[in-house]
């Protein structure tokens, strides 16, 4: 089921600090669209209508429908500022899109198929080193997220951000700057008990080898002796 993600807004012509903080007193947050090859539009949207958006992960990586001055465009969010210590968006940047031109997002990985994966039978976990991945694709190839398929992780494992299946026409252009950009994503860890368990194997494999070293050095030294 496709979600849609509508946001009211209103045109403002103050700027500044002090304009700023009257809107935000008054409940409404600060805003700027801008891109597609037109001027910056500075609004205001209800702060209480935009976190209730903000509750639904989707809309940070949809196609959302702003109104403005009585018509509609097309945007995705591309900035969010909130307080340093208070529950409030204190701005917001959205970025206009064309059909024919393509966009840079960042979209969270949906990690499935851990719960089956053998590297869990055997007591260990799978730790997620990313939570997103940043993409380039055209605004109707844009996905909501990337499934990673973890169900095959088995001991010793891990997943890079190359390995990931992409949605057709979607590309991550990390991966074009060389290797180093090729990130973990995804890695088998062992669980506590299992690195006890090495610990201790690795604890009488040093202690066997200091007994033999230990024999050596004394046979060396008897004779020496005689």
């Amino acid at each position: 089921m496709s979600i849609s993600f509508e946001i009211n807004a209103e045109p403002r012509s103050d700027t500044g600090k002090g304009a700023t903080r009257r809107l935000r007193r008054a409940g409404l947050v600060p805003g700027i669209i801008y891109g597609a090859g037109k001027d910056p539009a500075m609004i205001s949207v209800a702060h209480n209508e935009l976190v209730r958006r903000l509750e639904n992960e989707a809309f940070y990586s949809h196609i959302l429908t702003v109104h403005v001055g009585g018509k509609q465009q097309q945007v995705v969010l591309k900035g969010l500022q909130r307080h340093p210590s208070k529950p409030f968006v204190t701005h917001l940047d959205l970025q206009r899109i064309t059909a024919g031109s393509k966009i840079t997002m960042r979209v969270p990985l949906n990690f499935i198929g851990e719960d089956v994966a053998p590297a869990l039978k055997q007591g260990a976990f799978i730790s997620h080193h990313e939570i997103d991945a940043e993409i380039i694709c055209y605004p109707k190839d844009l996905p909501e997220s990337i499934d990673v398929d973890l169900s095959a992780m088995d001991m010793g494992d891990s997943m890079r951000l190359s390995e990931l299946k992409l949605p057709k026409g979607v590309e991550i252009p990390a991966l074009a700057a060389g290797l180093e950009q090729d990130v973990t994503i995804a890695s088998v860890q062992m669980g506590a008990e299992e690195e006890e368990e090495v610990a201790a194997e690795e604890g009488e494999e040093l202690e066997g080898a200091e007994e033999v070293q230990a024999e050596e050095t004394k046979e060396t030294k008897e004779a020496g002796e005689e």
